[in-house]
């Protein structure tokens, strides 16, 4: 298939620019007339073109998601109609990527598609969970209840990442600067000590030495040093998007001291929290946990939802499967057990998840309080070696003149 740039007016009378890919220019013209679109000029792109077609907008985050939900309540319970409020919608939101979107699915909705249906071919800014949900208020006529969930949900999402980075900002600070501190360290003092005490004919401490090695390699072959490092940066990158890497990292995250308690906490709210919103829906269980088992990140989480909506799809309950995992606290399916005797599941899954987004917080200032003196060990190794190479020298020259 080919790329065709094309100048055209939009379905407001706007001049609008893009491209098409399609078998020729005249499948081209058709896909253009069908996005309603009256063209003024169409070309076949050729390599530069479409090198500069880039979208280099910015995806919009859980936060931005969630306030376009609660809009959208507050228009739909005024009495504004969907396509008037998709319009309005589109003319708020900051986010560039965001707006067209919402013009886009404003575009489908005119021509008969569902809001979930056209949302659906965004799956790139509108998460699953989120169609999944409009889909199930459309059908039962709730939707304004739907987006409601929705935003309240992505609005947890969006404290728990703010609150996940927030307390990332120190360590990652931290070394950052312990780093530059020891590359200005190895390549301007260090250098500058040695050749000193080769002048003065004083032999060094073999601290030194090594320390100077290591300055010698980083000033003479930083240019094969610098592109290995980046090298084995970006191979753990992707090896942990592989289908191996992600069970590596997945049982590290699990098997690790100081990430294990986060790391089972914050699936157990997710989850919690993830179905509530999906059956108070309306959407059905079996596809309610499929949905959760593509939200969770770890994969052993993943394995566990899927192997549960198997047990689920042949009648049974699914605090059972949970509990056979062996990878969830006992409170989860404790509690989804009481919930299912007693018929209220999804109030038993909002009090555990209230209760599992207290731990998690609870977890990431505990990960903080245990990563505060690791951080300074590690920076007292690095730092106090760098001034024990700098020092032992003079140590030893003192010391040979006190022998005199």
């Amino acid at each position: 298939m080919a790329a065709f740039s094309y100048v055209a007016v939009n379905g407001e009378g706007k001049e609008v620019k893009g491209s098409i890919e399609a078998d020729n220019l005249e499948n081209a013209r058709q896909e253009a007339k069908r996005k309603g679109l009256t063209l003024i000029s169409i070309k076949q792109a050729g390599a530069l073109s479409k090198d500069l077609n880039i979208d280099m907008s910015k995806k919009p985050s859980n936060r931005d998601l969630s306030v376009m939900c609660r809009q959208f309540v507050s228009m739909q319970r005024a009495g504004v109609t969907m396509l008037e409020c998709l319009k309005m919608l589109s003319e708020q939101t900051e986010n560039v990527k965001l707006r067209n979107t919402l013009n886009q699915v404003r575009i489908d909705v005119e021509r008969g598609d569902s809001l979930a249906g056209a949302m659906s071919n965004h799956l790139n800014i509108f998460p699953e969970i989120m169609i999944n949900m409009v889909n199930a208020g459309e059908a039962s006529g709730n939707l304004d209840v739907a987006l409601e969930r929705v935003s309240s949900q992505l609005e947890r999402s969006a404290k728990t990442q703010a609150m996940v980075k927030k307390a990332m900002i120190y360590p990652i600070a931290v070394c950052v600067v312990a780093l530059i501190v020891s590359v200005v360290m190895l390549v301007v003092v260090i250098p500058s000590y040695s050749a000193m005490f080769q002048d003065l004919g004083t032999d060094l401490p073999a601290i030194t030495k090594a320390y100077v090695a290591m300055s010698d390699a980083l000033i003479h072959y930083w240019f094969i040093i610098v592109p290995v490092v980046i090298g084995i940066v970006v191979g753990i990158i992707s090896f942990s998007k592989t289908t191996t890497g992600k069970y590596f990292f997945g049982k590290i995250a699990l098997k690790l001291p100081v990430l294990n308690n986060l790391t089972i906490k914050s699936a157990s709210s997710l989850t919690a929290r993830t179905l509530s919103t999906l059956l108070g829906s309306g959407v059905p269980l079996i596809e309610a946990v499929d949905i959760v088992s593509g939200v969770v990140g770890n994969v052993y989480f993943k394995d566990a939802l899927k192997a549960a909506k198997d047990e689920i799809t042949i009648g049974m309950p699914l605090s059972r499967p949970l509990e056979e995992c062996g990878l969830f606290p006992p409170m989860v399916y404790h509690m989804i057990r009481i919930g299912e005797e007693a018929g209220n599941t999804e109030e038993m899954l909002d009090k555990l998840a209230d209760y599992y987004d207290e731990e998690v917080e609870m977890a990431v200032q505990s990960l903080m309080a245990a990563m505060e003196p690791m951080i300074i060990v590690v920076l007292a190794i690095v730092v106090g070696g760098l001034v024990a190479a700098c020092m032992a020298p003079m140590l030893s020259m003192y010391q040979a003149l006190d022998n005199l």
